[in-house]
């Protein structure tokens, strides 16, 4: 292009000389868009592993690989030949010892008592969110027992249940004969089990309060106003409405009875009369504790572990079956 050249010409070279250099950069601008949605793509998926990442790096460190230990040191000896391999000697042993074998059958009645102590504060929970009269103080009382201590609530019992206590006293006035509520083996570790759950079912509580916060309540609404009674709206809205919370209560539950139960049983029973309010629990402190055995110990341990998740597993496989049914 020349000094001479026509205007026209002039401006139709800068537009194309224009459009060369500009065409670039809406391309390298758009490439680096899709780069950063990449790695924004990225950093979404990666963030939920780093937000788990440490609590399930402290249940493997404090849980699952003391568990492993636990495990390994089953199969080993105690006394004379402590950290001898000795193989399943250690778990022949617990099932030749009459008080293991009653502490297992103390876990078959926690298992037959499982469902009064879910439903009670399921039905409590109910009529909470009913709103029955006085439901405001129902809540904080109901609650109350579950921040005292277990060696609290088992002296307070065990004035309230001896044998010249205030309950027999009452029951002496209706003209019943007195009971010998910790003495005796029949009648103990029902008992302890019924004041255990006394103590501990305002969490069960609060867990249910969350779950009716789920709850439609316009399929309540609907059944008030065609005539349902209170029985129908919990039999057909409310136990299909939570059947994920009650899986959940009835697991936690039974864990909390098989684990939790160590200072009511010290403080009440001391394990008797005669062993008969023994509990896995109770007897891996006595073998560890007392009798200083702690690979028969560990061995009662791993038991308990797997008593937990069979029962655990087939109260989800049944839980899951009644809600597919209903």
């Amino acid at each position: 292009m020349t000094i001479g050249d026509p205007p026209s010409l002039v401006r139709a070279t800068g537009r194309a000389g224009g459009g060369t250099s500009t065409r670039g950069t809406p391309h390298g601008g758009s490439g680096a868009r899709s780069r950063r949605r990449s790695r924004a793509r990225r950093s979404e998926r990666l963030a939920p592993y780093v937000l788990v990442a440490p609590a399930v790096l402290i249940i493997v460190l404090l849980r699952l690989w003391p568990l492993v230990l636990g495990v390994n040191f089953s199969f080993t000896g105690d006394g004379a030949r402590n950290g001898t391999p000795v193989g399943f000697d250690n778990y022949v042993t617990l099932f030749q010892d009459p008080l293991f074998r009653g502490a297992l059958r103390n876990v078959g009645l926690l298992v037959l008592l499982l469902p009064v102590a879910v439903a009670v504060p399921g039905l409590l929970a109910t009529f909470i969110y009913l709103r029955v009269p006085g439901h405001r103080v129902f809540r904080s009382v109901y609650f109350f027992p579950a921040v005292l201590s277990p060696v609290i609530v088992g002296a307070i019992f065990n004035l309230l249940l001896a044998f010249d206590g205030p309950v027999n006293g009452v029951l002496a006035t209706a003209g019943l004969g007195p009971v010998d509520w910790l003495g005796d083996p029949a009648v103990a570790m029902v008992t302890v089990v019924g004041v255990h759950i006394w103590a501990t079912f305002g969490m069960a509580l609060v867990v249910f309060l969350a779950g009716f916060a789920t709850l439609n309540a316009s399929l309540l609404d609907a059944a008030r106003m065609d005539g349902a009674s209170v029985r129908q709206m919990i039999w057909h809205i409310i136990i299909p409405g939570l059947s994920r919370t009650i899986q959940f209560v009835f697991v936690t539950t039974m864990i909390g009875m098989l684990t939790s139960m160590f200072g009511l049983l010290y403080v009440m029973t001391s394990g008797g009369p005669g062993g008969s309010t023994y509990l896995p629990e109770y007897y891996v402190w006595i073998q560890q504790g007392q009798m200083n055995r702690p690979a028969l110990a560990s061995a009662a341990s791993t038991v308990l572990f797997l008593v937990m998740l069979v029962v655990g597993l087939l109260q989800m496989s049944l839980l899951r079956r009644a809600g597919r049914e209903d």
